[in-house]
């Protein structure tokens, strides 16, 4: 009886550790585990924020693996049309923060959610091209895409109105008229 009780309370410790460790941040800032299914833990990162988001939604690392991140921000200067090269140390940091919280990481729900559609050595360039983003959009027409409010697929915070929070639920979009 007495091993029963310590087993018991062995199982209840280890149980209750791994509940702490899942909602406790990890050394990359990002909280450990997601809220709902489409909810992305808060990240804060200086440099991501302000040199991403000067342009565009600052994209969270999930929605693309490391090899991805690698050529986005190996291809800075001609990024999608636009010369957005940093100095090396701040693309560096940028560069490391993205993998550190990148699809393939095994830090986040959503992020292992779109490595189940990306083989281990694909690494597509657009968030837009990921058999993940097709598959939970392919109810949105071309027409819808190219609405003045919303301009393309890769403006998420058109319909995706906290976005900016890490927040995709279906229960949040508005699709602008």
């Amino acid at each position: 009886m007495n091993y029963l009780l310590r087993g018991i309370g062995v199982v209840t410790a280890v149980g209750m550790i791994s509940l702490l460790s899942f909602s406790l941040p990890s050394p990359s800032g990002e909280a450990r585990g997601d809220g709902g299914s489409d909810t992305l833990p808060k990240l804060t990162h200086k440099n991501w924020q302000q040199e991403c988001a000067s342009c565009h939604i600052a994209y969270a690392p999930a929605f693309l693996p490391k090899a991805s991140w690698r050529r986005v921000m190996g291809g800075l200067d001609q990024h999608f049309g636009e010369n957005a090269s940093l100095d090396p140390v701040t693309q560096a940091d940028i560069l490391r923060f993205l993998e550190a919280n990148a699809a393939d990481a095994g830090t986040s729900r959503m992020g292992n959610r779109v490595m189940r559609d990306i083989g281990p050595k694909d690494a597509p360039l657009r968030v837009t091209e990921t058999r993940w983003f097709v598959r939970k959009h392919d109810e949105v027409s071309r027409a819808v895409w190219s609405r003045k409010a919303v301009g393309s697929a890769a403006n998420c915070a058109a319909c995706h109105r906290q976005a900016e929070q890490g927040v995709f639920d279906e229960d949040t979009v508005n699709i602008p008229k």
